[in-house]
């Protein structure tokens, strides 16, 4: 199972009246409630982790590994969308990847990008919208836990 991820407006909430707190590794720290509810989805579905966010090819694998692991989330596997060099939004990045993925496997899309509405429903019905000032919440994670218990390949709960 996979997590399509997106950073801002999801483990990190974008809120102009609250200056981010970097941490020592240059990235900000993600919320207490976002970090729970990850953590909820991951330690149920042991899904892996696809980084969709604009910061993706800022850090190496292995430093976003790190980043997870000093924020108290531990991926099984990270991995992240093609660098975006043509510059798409997110939905059409999101859409030219799927053009060689399988969109029948177990996974979901996890982003507060109100592009994404206009997804077609066989990836729309696997988009878990987050408000970008709130992020991930336990709510979000039990709608994405409901998503993926329809592909469960018998993976322990």
């Amino acid at each position: 199972m996979l997590i399509y991820l997106d950073i801002d407006g999801v483990m990190v909430p974008a809120n102009s009246w609250r200056q981010l707190k970097i941490l020592e590794d240059g990235f900000p720290e993600f919320s207490s409630r976002a970090t729970q509810a990850l953590n909820k989805i991951i330690a149920k579905t042991g899904a892996d982790i696809v980084l969709t966010t604009s910061h993706k090819t800022l850090f190496s694998l292995e430093q976003w590994a790190a980043i997870f692991n000093h924020r108290h989330i531990q991926v099984n596997n990270i991995s992240r969308l093609p660098d975006n060099v043509s510059l798409l939004n997110r939905k059409d990045e999101l859409l030219k990847w799927f053009e060689s993925q399988d969109t029948n496997q177990g996974f979901i899309i996890i982003d507060d990008d109100k592009s994404l509405n206009a997804l077609p429903d066989v990836l729309k019905n696997k988009l878990i919208q987050t408000s970008a000032s709130v992020g991930l919440t336990d709510y979000l994670a039990n709608e994405a836990l409901e998503i993926l218990s329809k592909f469960d390949i018998g993976q322990d709960s």
